[in-house]
């Protein structure tokens, strides 16, 4: 009886340890999900061109990523259409990643200066976005919800529910920037969205951020998977729940 009793508690154990250093839940923001983007503006329809002059290396013989980025709203003003399309990469240092960024980029062209990912929620650049669940990226990450860059020409079109062009909406980015990375995050390059036409909502659009205000990206948020210490727990708890069936079967 005793040996059975033993070795229920140990399997019952076992089988915890189990699920728990393999389920993992996608990360949240601090401030939680992300929600998706109501009431844009119909019609405006925000362009960031790459310079001509890469950020990361000016003397490149190669030269800078070529293209741009396009954004407007959907029909029903949910969600944001974008439109890329960049040739001229680099030959190497991929697969390339881009995002949107929380602050324009300043007047020296300096892509540090555009700060981190667009982030209102506070989730952190780590753990890598989940694309199966969006809505727990942050808002910026862009290629980490619909795909990083893998050729040249590159060209993409989605819909991102939770980007806006809403000025003063926690997704606005028409007063912001894009920014293109290496894969080791090193920022190739970056330009600011501008509003064709110039006016949305009654405010004209610049580079300073006068429409809503720049959210700066927070501290990464702990992971909600099983970390190291959170397995050494787990296993004190198996040699705990054994020693206690050993004093209960003596």
């Amino acid at each position: 009886m005793y040996p059975s009793m033993i070795s229920s508690v140990l399997v019952a154990t076992l089988l915890g340890l189990t699920h728990a250093q393999t389920t993992t839940t996608p990360i949240t923001g601090k401030l939680g999900n992300a929600t998706v983007s109501e009431n844009n503006p119909v019609g405006a329809i925000y362009v960031a061109t790459l310079p001509d002059t890469e950020f990361a290396n000016p003397g490149d013989s190669h030269g800078n990523v070529k293209g741009s980025i396009s954004a407007q709203a959907n029909p029903d003003g949910t969600g944001v259409q974008f439109k890329i399309d960049f040739s001229n990469l680099p030959t190497s240092g991929g697969p390339y990643t881009y995002h949107l960024h929380a602050k324009p980029v300043p007047s020296d062209g300096n892509c540090t200066g555009t700060a981190g990912h667009l982030d209102p929620l506070m989730r952190g650049d780590l753990p890598a976005c989940d694309e199966s669940a969006p809505e727990t990226c942050q808002v910026g990450d862009l290629s980490g919800k619909h795909g990083k860059i893998t050729s040249d020409p590159f060209q993409a079109s989605y819909v991102d529910k939770f980007a806006s062009t809403r000025p003063g909406s926690e997704g606005f980015f028409g007063n912001r920037s894009i920014v293109v990375h290496y894969a080791n995050k090193t920022r190739i390059t970056c330009a600011n969205f501008t509003l064709l036409d110039g006016v949305v909502g009654g405010k004209t659009n610049g580079t300073n951020g006068t429409n809503g205000t720049a959210t700066s990206t927070g501290k990464p948020t702990q992971y909600t998977g099983v970390s190291a210490a959170g397995k050494l727990s787990v296993l004190g708890s198996v040699f705990a729940a054994l020693g206690a069936a050993l004093v209960f079967a003596l």
